[in-house]
């Protein structure tokens, strides 16, 4: 049932959990013992699929959870007229829309130069697990950094 095999991987999801815990950052950590679990056990048949579909599950998770609000009756749309004279409705809609080109671009960059996912991982952790980030940040680092390199090469 469980593999046990140490390797840079597993070494790197302990540091993960470590981080995790000391700047008490759950989705860190339970991200990285989840995986941690996944890689030392039977469940490491599974990791393909993760990797397959893990952010487009990640992503309808996350919006869920952004939706969940307005679908509650916590948040309230606001009048269509509104969003059309609001600068700051339109500001949000603008924003909206280049962070999610951005994500995308991100999604691309990642899919053609993997190389670059661990050093987009490893900024997104200390991020996260020191200045109050959120695990959002690998899409739109790795867009931000297309946008960059696009423009350097």
């Amino acid at each position: 049932m469980f593999n046990l095999h140490f390797d840079t991987v597993a070494g790197l999801l302990l540091v993960l959990i470590a981080l995790g815990v000391i700047s008490h950052n759950n989705a860190i950590t339970i991200a990285a013992c989840v995986l941690l679990i996944m890689q030392q056990t039977i469940l490491a048949n599974y990791l393909p699929w993760v990797v397959r579909n893990g952010i487009n599950v990640g992503i309808i998770i996350l919006t869920i959870g952004v939706l969940s609000p307005l679908v509650s009756g916590k948040i309230q749309l606001p009048e269509f007229s509104e969003l059309l004279t609001n600068w700051k409705l339109i500001a949000a809609i603008v924003v909206g829309i280049f962070v999610a080109w951005l994500g995308g671009k991100g999604v691309s960059l990642m899919t053609l130069q993997p190389a670059l996912v661990t050093g987009l991982l490893i900024g997104t952790v200390i991020g996260v697990a020191f200045f109050k980030g959120v695990p959002v940040g690998p899409l739109i680092a790795a867009g931000i950094l297309g946008l960059v390199l696009s423009v350097t090469d």
